[in-house]
């Protein structure tokens, strides 16, 4: 059971966290079973073709929640210039994540096919749809449409500086999110993701592991890391991150549940 009865949805760890939205993998958990969540959206990741809900689960869960969709661009099946039979299944009051998508769900050929056009063709489609920063930020953001970005530790001081300077399109900041203050748990949740961004990559000891069985130097490094990438900590210590983030100039807090739906729901 994802959720309990005697529970309210008030008491539950996603609620005191105040996040607007939660993330979900098709590939971890059964979309079409999770009952109402006591969130305003609902974000599904993109995971390759072979895991995109069906159109009936899709128009069920928008139903009951603000549903988005993660939608690669570049990939057949989603590609606005090219095979889109995957995004004209989606319906209409579904919305959208345009996203360059990740390289290690997209073939060579579709790695190699031009961003910006496709980003472009898509929101004439979908001119509500949020936009994915990660590796096209400024392409991101010529199209002024919802920048949605994965947090990072200089997020709130660019925040900061994009609203200073006039920005005022929509923010949404998407962050693993693991809601314990268990160090072993979040290093199990959230060590390997941490560990693969650049700077904390190149201060770990090679070969140091990256779970909870990370010692000395690299746990120190990948607790602090997690602080930065990530929201971890108590549910309560978490709702302050995600105050922060919003008076910083967020419009908008996603997490994903990196230690299982669970950890969300109590």
């Amino acid at each position: 059971m994802l959720t309990d009865s005697d529970l309210s949805a008030s008491d539950r760890p996603v609620s005191r966290a105040d996040l607007d939205g939660i993330a979900l993998k098709p590939t971890e958990c059964d979309v079409a079973a999770i009952a109402d969540l006591p969130v305003d959206t609902v974000a599904i990741d993109y995971e390759g073709r072979e895991h995109v809900p069906a159109r009936d689960v899709l128009a069920d869960l928008a139903s009951r929640a603000t549903l988005r969709v993660t939608t690669p661009v570049r990939a057949d099946g989603f590609d606005p210039l090219g095979d889109d039979s995957l995004a004209e299944d989606i319906p209409a009051d579904v919305g959208r994540v345009l996203v360059a998508g990740h390289p290690a769900y997209l073939t060579s050929g579709e790695r190699k096919r031009a961003v910006a056009p496709r980003l472009g063709a898509a929101l004439e489609a979908a001119p509500d749809a949020w936009v994915g920063t990660e590796s096209v930020e400024r392409i991101a953001m010529a199209t002024g449409a919802t920048q949605f970005e994965l947090l990072s530790g200089r997020t709130e001081r660019e925040l900061r500086a994009l609203r200073a300077a006039g920005f005022d399109a929509d923010i949404a900041v998407y962050a693993p999110a693991v809601l314990t203050d268990d160090h072993d748990a979040i290093l199990d949740a959230v060590g390997g993701y941490v560990a693969r961004r650049r700077p904390v990559a190149d201060a770990l000891p090679e070969g140091a592991a990256t779970d909870a069985t990370a010692q000395g130097t690299a746990r120190t490094t990948l607790l602090a890391a997690a602080e930065d990438y990530a929201l971890v900590g108590s549910a309560e210590t978490v709702r302050e991150r995600v105050g922060a983030l919003r008076e910083a100039g967020a419009t908008a807090v996603v997490g994903y549940p990196a230690a299982g739906l669970g950890d969300f729901l109590g």
